[in-house]
């Protein structure tokens, strides 16, 4: 809902004092008074677990960013379940109490879409055995799309695939991913689309998500304002709730663009060894975006997690070459 939308609403359910809160406090606020009305709530989010042991079930719609209308989740209930970072839980929510800042889940009913009892079975991502690709991506959509048609003829790409697109900047590789995001869309509707977008300018994230949209797929952006502990933490929530869904069984497809940027946030963001790379990167600052990378993989009896990622090159910078080189012989 935009923002005008959200404030008549709040108007007609005679919300007080609600002029100039953020467009996420007036949320709150909103399911707040709905709450005292009607008493309990249906929630849904990815869970997220902070060091302390507790939760919260972040929302793709912000991004997965922190924000008022986030729900707790307590240490007992993610023990009880198996609950993982990046699973989907949904259940009944409380509102918060005098003292609290936040939602809280009362009762798990579904992880993932399915009974969260089923759940502690289920074998771990790591543990799941890596199979070479056997299904193809049907990158064809109409007789003039002649982009994705010369990808799907010289580069065939399978679901559990690695793939790179190196290009320099300003050479449409943003474009090129939009449409073999929405050709996957269309052709595979059984594959859950996650475009994820680092450090790049917010109206491309605003072309990509009105370009880019539908009932299984979600477009999540850490735009080029955004500190570098924001680029990281955005890029772990969606691989880590892909590896969840593969565990279910599901088929996952994620865009990348750029995995240059994702190793230049970690590079700002690892403890430095003291060991530095030509083009002044560290030599333990490649190992999380690799690790990103090589999650895609088919597994057996499962889903699978495809990553298609752009890598910069020709940018002048040594950095990027040297990053570039690292992630072109996987």
């Amino acid at each position: 809902m935009t923002m005008k939308e959200l404030l008549d609403l709040a108007r007609e359910e005679e919300v007080s004092d609600y002029s100039g809160l953020k467009k996420q406090d007036l949320i709150f606020r909103i399911l707040k008074e709905r709450t005292k009305l009607n008493g309990l709530m249906f929630g849904e989010g990815t869970l997220e677990i902070l060091p302390d042991g507790f939760g919260f079930l972040r929302s793709p719609d912000y991004h997965y960013l922190p924000c008022p209308d986030d729900i707790y989740v307590s240490p007992s209930q993610i023990r009880r379940f198996g609950l993982k970072k990046g699973a989907t839980v949904a259940g009944q929510i409380r509102p918060p109490k005098e003292n609290e800042r936040y939602f809280a889940l009362l009762r798990v009913e579904a992880i993932n879409s399915e009974d969260p009892n089923l759940g502690t079975g289920k074998v771990s991502f790591d543990d799941l055995t890596p199979l070479h690709p056997e299904q193809r991506l049907n990158l064809i959509t109409t007789p003039d799309e002649l982009a994705t048609r010369v990808v799907d003829m010289m580069s065939p790409i399978g679901m559990g695939q690695r793939a790179l697109i190196v290009s320099p900047p300003r050479a449409g590789k943003t474009i090129l991913l939009q449409k073999l995001a929405r050709s996957v869309l269309e052709n595979h509707p059984e594959a859950y689309v996650i475009v994820l977008l680092i450090d790049e300018r917010p109206e491309e994230v605003t072309d990509m998500e009105r370009q880019v949209k539908g009932a299984g797929c979600e477009v999540i952006s850490s735009t080029f304002d955004e500190p570098s502990s924001r680029h990281v933490q955005v890029s772990e929530m969606v691989i880590e709730k892909a590896k969840r869904m593969v565990e279910h069984g599901h088929d996952v497809v994620i865009f990348l663009d750029s995995i240059t940027r994702l190793a230049r946030a970690w590079n700002n963001e690892v403890p430095h060894s003291g060991k530095v790379l030509s083009g002044g990167i560290d030599s333990g600052a490649l190992q999380h975006p690799k690790r990103f990378f090589g999650a895609a993989r088919n597994v057996e009896d499962g889903g699978s997690l495809t990553v298609i990622a752009t890598a910069l090159v020709d940018t002048g910078s040594r950095m990027d070459d040297v990053i570039f080189e690292e992630f072109k012989g996987t």
